[in-house]
């Protein structure tokens, strides 16, 4: 192999994610030296300023944390107080619950996948690009995605950061009337959603596995959304209240986000390629038959591929929207009464990018004394510098143009999530 001239990959602002991230990769004498995943949007400090706020204001204020997947919050946090009260939220509470929750998988999974993903596979800079050429490609992502908000508005109140969730349930429960016109729409995002899978699978991939640690939630009778046991590929199955037990937060000093790590095994990947990976027999027969199709066997572990789970993940969330509403029979009453006790509630939910883990302390009087929110995003960021760090030591020889477009996707093959803003790229390559 001849000897790759030293070379500084430098990326201030990643294209197509959320929020404010750049990379950085220093090759020097056929070696990757360094790899840094940076996030340098500014902390919030949520967890400090849900100190002293009543637990009712819980889903309403972490709903702020982001715009592409507040439900997500929402139910993390309800389902940490209801944890800590001793109240468990079922029957058809729940399935309104994770119907509201589908919803915004619909809507997450097709802007990614139509809007951030696919112009990296296609050789766009952005979706624009691809609608100047392929116009109803990109009129059928964002109709996927208008079902989605759709949804979303009519059982939370809004598509953006939803009002009618609460701890215990809803302030108020949709009517049969008002969510049996979604079917008709809901069968053709389904019908849609298939000819992603089948879209999406004629991309090029490159060729790059990597044996992933990969840690989801994993429940008896459904695929995992709103609850399970957490289990991974390597062996790991405990109790939602145990991940503290098994995963750590550690500062990195070039990111203002917390990297997460397993402790004692190191990084671990957590989203739809996991999801799928540890609950494939979990999937409806349509869903698997078009995974199939797609070239995907029951497990999957080359990242750049997580575009065809995501499209999989996305017929799903459609197919079982129609499936709730179908049986969906209103409660007598929207929410079940809340009588506050000391204690600490834990809970985890399947948030469109992977697990989204809340713990709270609570007073006597429902207080809030201490929390701690765990994104996916920064449980996959030491995943991401793995990957990058293989990656570019596999294909070091690539022109640097190309290398860094990959890195780039290297990076969006995970949707990141790193607040609510998409910035335009502003790119710099350094030699040494």
């Amino acid at each position: 192999m001849s000897k790759i001239p030293a070379k500084i990959v430098k990326v201030d602002y990643l294209a197509r994610v959320e929020g404010e991230g750049g990379l950085y990769i220093r090759v020097k004498d056929n070696e990757v030296k360094d790899v840094k995943f940076r996030i340098f949007e500014p902390p919030r400090f949520f967890e400090a300023f849900m100190r002293g706020r009543d637990y009712s204001e819980a889903p309403d204020i972490t709903a702020r944390i982001c715009g592409i997947c507040p439900v997500a919050y929402q139910m993390s946090s309800s389902q940490a107080m209801e944890d800590a009260f001793g109240v468990e939220v079922d029957g058809q509470l729940h399935a309104l619950r994770r119907l509201l929750y589908c919803g915004e998988w619909i809507e997450s999974h097709a802007l990614h996948i139509y809007m951030l993903h696919a112009p990296d596979f296609l050789g766009y800079e952005d979706a624009l690009q691809i609608a100047s050429k392929y116009p109803d490609i990109v009129k059928r992502g964002l109709e996927i995605k208008k079902i989605g908000n759709e949804l979303m508005t009519i059982i939370g109140g809004r598509e953006i950061h939803p009002i009618n969730p609460r701890v215990g349930g809803f302030h108020r429960a949709s009517f049969e009337h008002e969510l049996k016109p979604m079917i008709e729409k809901l069968k053709w995002a389904f019908a849609a959603s298939l000819e992603t899978v089948k879209w999406t699978s004629t991309f090029n991939f490159p060729d790059f596995e990597y044996d992933y640690e990969f840690v989801s939630l994993r429940h008896p009778e459904e695929y995992p959304i709103t609850g399970g046991r957490l289990v991974s590929n390597k062996g790991l199955d405990i109790s939602v209240q145990d991940y503290e037990k098994h995963f750590q937060e550690i500062h990195i000093e070039h990111t203002n986000a917390l990297h997460s790590e397993h402790i004692g095994v190191g990084p671990y990947h957590v989203g739809p390629m996991a999801r799928y990976s540890l609950n494939f027999d979990k999937l409806s027969n349509k869903t698997q038959k078009a995974a199939r199709e797609a070239g995907l066997g029951k497990q999957c572990f080359n990242p750049f591929k997580s575009i065809i789970v995501r499209s999989v993940e996305l017929a799903y969330a459609c197919e079982e929207s129609i499936r709730i509403i179908e049986q969906y029979k209103r409660p007598e009453k929207s929410f079940i009464d809340i009588k506050p006790k000391q204690g600490t509630g834990r809970a985890c939910t399947e948030a469109p990018r992977g697990i989204l883990y809340h713990r709270y302390g609570l007073a006597e009087d429902g207080t809030i004394l201490d929390a701690k929110i765990v994104p996916p995003t920064s449980q996959n960021q030491k995943t991401i510098e793995s990957d990058l760090y293989h990656f570019v030591k596999k294909n070091i020889s690539l022109p640097e143009d190309k290398l860094t477009w990959q890195c780039e996707q290297a990076v969006r093959n995970y949707d990141p999530c790193i607040s609510c803003a998409t910035h335009f790229l502003k790119l710099e390559i350094e030699h040494e």
